[in-house]
């Protein structure tokens, strides 16, 4: 495309541009140059400079003929053949006439079948975008979130976007829970259906007692019930235990709840997985064009950075000073990369061996950490097994001592991240992202710690177990891991309520009504959107965890995050001001997705664990009839019809694994490769793009010299007109400049 410019750059308006022969100018030109330097690398023999003159030749006439085109397209009177309607400079009246008008001259070719099913393709489209238009109307908190955009920002904007996703999330899960599992269960206890209990023999793995408190009960002792989910809360459809029903006979069938039960767990899981990578396409497919090219992203921020959905003033100052910020770490990285080049031998020993004993300190911290929940949630269930004092405080932080040991360990661990990675010499990017994976290890493992301390107990019998499990202290296990799970979850909305209320707000009294040195220092809470995505990804993460073992906690959950968003927006609107320092990621969800995914993977693992391998209880749930939960699967398929029973057994087996494993390898490293052609592709159209911004300033560089010869002749002084042509050739060249890069955007 620049070689047109040079073809044209030395024609007139009495000679044509297919009429000139071959350019001395097109031999200058950085492409050509590029291209030449790349076939004398690869070409052998005689023949080398007679393939790179036909090669020239080529050039020229192609580029003539496409100039010839343009040129007869630009002299058309009637541009609407050539252009679409959206294109043309016109006005939308007018452009909504020329679109009628191309559709009655295409209909008079069409026969009255096709008119009629062009007709009814319209109605459909235009009912379709009606609907759409509809449903985004009842778009949850849609009014909420477009202040939210106008006042800070897509950055902010894309927490609160994902908090509307967690939000849909737990509701879809909670009607799957409650549809297959709770209705049925309820439809059977009163009497609409013939339930079977699930209960084959009483022996000491059977006896379950009763929670319920007897007798006078205290006030308080109703709220530890409501904070901790003993009591009157486990004698509930909350917990796993209450369902006691194996089946539930119905007029024409018989539903399974055991079966139910467990692929309800799988379908929620995966439902899960589907939608989040669904919802990342978006955003990977953005992170993987993207040029990390420096020069790329100067001109990005500088050109093209602003976020003109900003309305507010002091908003928009800060937009300002976090896209200066941006500029700045950009210049620090640079300068820090370059600082890591010119290291010596001796200073890279230096740092690596600083790294390696901060990085052992950072597992010392996380190994105390880890070991005070893990005694934190030894003493709380061996003091759960002993007669209690009459002290509600007491009695309370003991209930709660484990979920106060892992906020402590998620609260204070950041804090010591951060001084740590400033000594490590990283680049502030590499810094944001080092630390935030650090702390998402520690949420997550904080909680896999505390479930390993659980069935550590639970599975721990000094005596020899005949139900696999030490149900003397544990008669209904899956309960108690409930419980756990349900006092996190409540543990967590009672800390970010309390942060919001207590710390936030009087910070920001503080800071207004106080004015002083310290306080200017201290200044008003930030917004920092990376800690507020890993409190509510933690908290969706103990959802999927005690979702098996406490079914009502999606319920719980969609209500928290109803409530979360509405504080969290009162926090921004009034106590909070958007992060000077934001992270890069906050513009879309996809970093927002990876770490939700880290966070369902980490869930799997112990459900799975607890499906497969630990032995179900004996005392309360669906499972009692089975030794583990997936022991289900198995029995039901035996039940089937002879054909159903062999298909299952076949899919199951390892004649159609190892097949099923070799086809999907096979689509698998086809994608890969695929994957790796298209990078390839992407690469050579970045380089062709760079190759022709070169040729384009070429162009200029020949143009501006031009025309400083021009002024500067004789001829041009005396006030002739030889000059003419020049002009006439510059002004067109500046259309084709044009013309070119709108070619450049739509490739």
């Amino acid at each position: 495309m620049a070689s047109e410019g040079a073809v044209f750059l030395h024609s007139n308006p009495v000679s044509s541009p297919a009429s000139m022969p071959s350019n001395p100018l097109l031999d200058q030109l950085p492409s050509y140059q590029s291209l030449l330097y790349r076939r004398k690398q690869s070409a052998r023999g005689s023949g080398r400079d007679q393939r790179a003159s036909t090669s020239r030749q080529r050039m020229g006439s192609s580029s003539s003929g496409r100039w010839a085109g343009l040129s007869a397209e630009t002299r058309s009177p009637d541009p609407t053949p050539q252009r679409p309607v959206r294109e043309l400079p016109v006005n939308m009246k007018e452009k909504r006439l020329l679109a009628r008008e191309q559709r009655l001259q295409q209909s008079k070719d069409l026969s009255s079948w096709e008119r009629f099913h062009l007709r009814r393709l319209r109605s459909w489209r235009r009912f379709k975008d009606e609907s759409h238009e509809v449903l985004l109307t009842l778009q949850l908190w849609r009014k909420d979130i477009h202040t939210i955009e106008g006042k800070f920002g897509t950055g902010i904007l894309s927490y609160f976007s994902f908090l509307r996703f967690l939000v849909l999330l737990n509701f879809v899960m909670f009607v799957l829970i409650f549809g297959f599992i709770t209705l049925p269960v309820v439809i059977s206890s009163y009497g609409y259906g013939n339930g079977t209990s699930s209960y084959t023999e009483v022996s000491d793995c059977t006896t379950y007692p009763s929670s319920s408190r007897q007798g006078l009960v205290l006030f308080h002792q109703y709220i530890i019930d409501l904070l901790s989910g003993t009591g009157f809360l486990e004698e509930t459809y909350l917990f796993y235990g209450y369902y006691r029903v194996s089946t539930v006979h119905f007029t024409k069938f018989m539903y399974n709840v055991p079966l139910a039960y467990l692929l309800v767990t799988i379908g929620y899981l995966l439902l899960s997985l589907l939608w989040i990578v669904k919802r990342s396409v978006a955003g990977f497919k953005q992170n993987l064009v993207q040029d990390e090219d420096r020069f790329q992203s100067f001109c990005n921020k500088i050109f093209a950075g602003w976020d003109f959905c900003i309305t507010d003033e002091s908003a928009a100052r800060l937009k300002h000073s976090s896209l200066q910020y941006e500029l700045k770490t950009d210049l620090e990285e640079e300068r820090i990369k370059q600082k890591i080049a010119e290291r010596t031998l001796a200073e890279k020993g230096r740092i690596y061996l600083l790294r390696l004993v901060l990085n052992l300190f950072v597992l010392g911290v996380l190994a105390g950490c880890f070991y005070a929940i893990y005694r934190a949630t030894i003493y709380s269930q061996e003091q759960a097994t002993l007669i209690k004092p009459e002290n509600f405080i007491l009695d309370l932080i003991v209930e709660y001592l484990p979920s106060i040991v892992i906020t402590l360990a998620n609260f204070v661990t950041p804090l010591i991240f951060d001084v740590i990675i400033q000594f490590e010499d990283y680049t502030p990017a590499f810094e944001i992202r080092f630390t935030l994976m650090r702390c998402v290890f520690v949420r997550l493992a904080s909680i896999g710690v505390l479930l390993f301390s659980l069935w550590s107990q639970i599975t721990a019998c000094v005596e020899p177990c005949p139900c696999g499990y030490n149900h003397k202290l544990y008669p209904c296990w899956e309960s108690r891991v409930g419980q756990e799970m349900y006092k996190l979850m409540i543990f967590d909305f009672i800390i970010i309520a309390a942060v919001t209320i207590l710390v936030e707000f009087p910070r920001k009294l503080i800071v207004m009504h106080c004015p002083c040195a310290l306080t200017l220092w201290w200044g008003q809470q930030e917004f920092a959107i990376p800690k507020n995505v890993l409190e509510i990804v933690y908290g969706q993460t103990i959802c999927w965890i005690g979702a098996f073992y406490c079914p009502l906690l999606p319920v719980i959950s969609t209500i928290k995050y109803f409530f979360i968003f509405y504080i969290k927006k009162v926090s921004l609107m009034q106590n909070c001001r958007p992060s000077t320092r934001p992270f890069r990621a906050s513009s879309s969800n996809f970093f927002f997705l990876a770490v939700l995914l880290i966070g369902l993977a980490m869930a799997c693992v112990p459900v799975g664990v607890s499906i497969a391998q630990i032995n179900s209880s004996k005392a309360c749930g669906p499972f009692v009839n089975y030794t583990t939960s997936w022991e289900v699967v198995p029995n039901t398929i035996d039940q089937l019809p002879p054909s159903l029973r062999s298909f299952f057994h076949g899919v199951g087996s390892e004649a159609f694994a190892v097949p099923f494993f070799v086809v999907v390898c096979m689509v698998l490293f086809y994608f890969i490769a695929l994957a790796g052609a298209h990078k390839r592709v992407v690469n050579q159209l970045r380089d062709q793009l760079i190759m022709e911004g070169r040729d384009k300033r070429f162009l200029i560089q020949k143009l501006y010299q031009a025309q400083k010869e021009s002024w500067m002749s004789p001829q041009h002084r005396s006030g002739s007109r030889i000059s003419q042509p020049l002009r006439s050739g510059q002004l067109s060249g500046v259309f084709l400049e044009q013309h070119t890069g709108a070619n450049m955007t739509h490739a």
